[in-house]
């Protein structure tokens, strides 16, 4: 007998109860994982895939995050909720190139939103954005001139002064706009320090969140190292009644911390709080899913309550189990389909170029089925990928592709440009992408025209070609194993990333571009 899909997740769900394990997760478009179990609870991630350092906004009812999104452009995504748990993504705010975004501060202040985006580049700074709708649009980046610092939260002082707090425990205040800096950076707060014979990547003391409840500004930092062991990310608190300090520390450090490699979340940390829709408080953080640096940072829930001293202790454990949902929230459709049958062009949101040049956008178009990407560049390495995002630790990715003659196109997991695999072809051979190399050119039996299957099943990648739209498939003769293409090995805090690419001459079309966990 043939169990259906529904029938096996729900003889998966009753074996999980029974072994006291968590259900499986419920599954949304394209079959991806959805964190809302329909019960009142929900199950991590709430934002699947690599949604790193959390920056989190409430206004009013309404709940705004965006993430750093590094050398990928247009940047910053804003996403939306109402109830903490399930996020739709709303678009980019930053479309020009600055550099590569680390960790940032979304803020509103006398009616504007204003973004501040620190940028590895030459030479590093802060930039900010300013906009009178979340939806856009942004302003120009504004350059801050601040070189050595990482990782700005915007906070303002009972007195009305703005501040932005800083990496190392530092701080900068803001003229009255938020558009440039008075005076020079300085030192406000030495961090807790965990033990000497903690297993850890480094001290790096980032990520400053400033929250206010009752008589209190508490400071929320990030120490230990953002990847590294799976035990060294953490998050710790201090707190003071005046902006100005003195800042106390948290008795209570760490308050979240990665304890044993065996949790399902590894390298939890750079957590924001914020109060729920119903009065209560949670923390938003991101983490490594065990095994799968890979799909990079995932966002996190973890509900916060208080000590009667006033101290914040998470206390969601190692999130590994379904939690109860916030309070008095309203639910939004969760998250967007990755599949795109490129009707329009979604840059931004479902796609985005990698170290994009400032003309790049002019090499894209998408109608009626179709996407034409210009091709540039040699290879995957210098062709600047269009990309998108993997959200499951085992998925399959599709897609028909068209070349001019002179063009190589194909699909690629893409990491950065030294770091990369994947399968294109031009009218005459296949090429293989592998460890960012370009490798053997078997024949191709099917000309200028073919389409394309990846399948990543638990990091092992297999490649199939139909040359008859998808009703038959041949396996190609090249398998691999891609556990290794992540952070911890290449560094750059990035994610392996499904994408398509045209090098050489003229164009590629791509049509019915399907996405599908497994």
């Amino acid at each position: 007998m043939t169990l259906s899909r529904r029938d096996a997740l729900l003889a998966a769900s009753g074996a999980a109860l029974v072994a006291g394990a968590a259900p499986p997760p419920r599954r949304g478009l394209d079959d991806q994982r959805v964190p809302d179990l329909g019960t009142g609870r929900f199950l991590n991630p709430v934002l699947a895939g690599d949604h790193p350092d959390p920056a989190v906004l409430k206004d009013g009812a309404d709940y705004y995050a965006t993430f750093s999104s590094f050398d990928s452009y247009p940047g910053c995504v804003i996403w939306h909720s109402r109830d903490l748990v399930s996020w739709q993504p709303i678009g980019p705010a930053l479309a020009r190139n600055i550099g590569s975004v680390w960790a940032v501060s979304l803020a509103r202040h006398d009616g504007r939103y204003f973004l501040y985006i620190p940028v590895k580049a030459k030479p590093n700074s802060i930039f900010v954005i300013h906009a009178d709708r979340i939806e856009g649009p942004w302003s120009d980046p504004i350059d801050l001139a601040l070189p050595s610092h990482i990782d700005p939260c915007h906070a303002v002082g009972a007195d009305g002064a703005r501040w932005l707090f800083l990496s190392g425990g530092d701080r900068v205040r803001l003229s009255p706009d938020g558009l440039s800096t008075v005076g020079v950076p300085e030192h406000v707060y030495d961090p807790w320090h965990y033990p000497s014979d903690w297993v850890v990547e480094g001290f790096s003391p980032e990520g400053p969140k400033i929250a206010r409840r009752g008589d209190f500004y508490y400071l929320i930092t990030a120490v230990g190292g953002t990847a590294g062991p799976p035990t060294g990310h953490m998050v710790i608190a201090a707190r003071a009644k005046s902006i100005d300090g003195p800042w106390e520390n948290c008795p209570y450090n760490p308050l979240v911390r990665t304890r044993d490699a065996s949790e399902r979340w590894w390298s939890r940390g750079h957590a924001s709080l914020v109060e729920g829709p119903a009065g209560d408080w949670w923390a938003l953080y991101h983490g490594y899913e065990k095994d799968y640096w890979t799909l990079g940072r995932q966002m996190l829930l973890d509900p916060v309550t208080w000590t009667r001293e006033g101290w914040p202790q998470m206390t969601g454990g190692d999130l590994s189990t379904p939690l109860p949902k916030p309070r008095g929230g309203q639910a939004v459709p969760h998250g967007m389909a990755l599949s795109d049958r490129f009707d329009t062009l979604a840059l931004g949101t479902r796609w985005s170029f990698y170290k994009p040049s400032p003309t790049e956008a002019l090499r894209v178009a998408a109608d009626n089925g179709v996407l034409t990407l210009a091709a540039k560049g040699t290879a995957p390495v210098d062709s600047s990928p269009l990309l998108t995002i993997a959200v499951d630790t085992a998925y399959r990715f599709e897609c028909s592709v068209e070349i001019d003659p002179g063009t190589t196109a194909g699909l690629v997991l893409f990491y950065d440009d030294k770091l990369y695999c994947g399968l294109g072809f031009d009218a005459k051979r296949f090429v293989t992408h592998q460890y960012g190399l370009e490798r053997g050119r078997p024949a191709n039996p099917h000309g200028q025209s073919m389409r394309l299957r990846v399948t990543n099943d638990r990091h092992i990648v297999t490649y199939d070609t139909s040359g008859d739209g998808g009703r038959t498939w041949t396996r190609f003769d090249r398998g691999m194993e891609v556990s290794g293409y992540h952070h911890n090995v290449r560094g750059g805090f990035l994610m392996l990333r499904p994408g398509l690419y045209a090098a050489g001459q003229g164009s590629a079309r791509f049509r019915d571009f399907t996405y599908r966990a497994l």
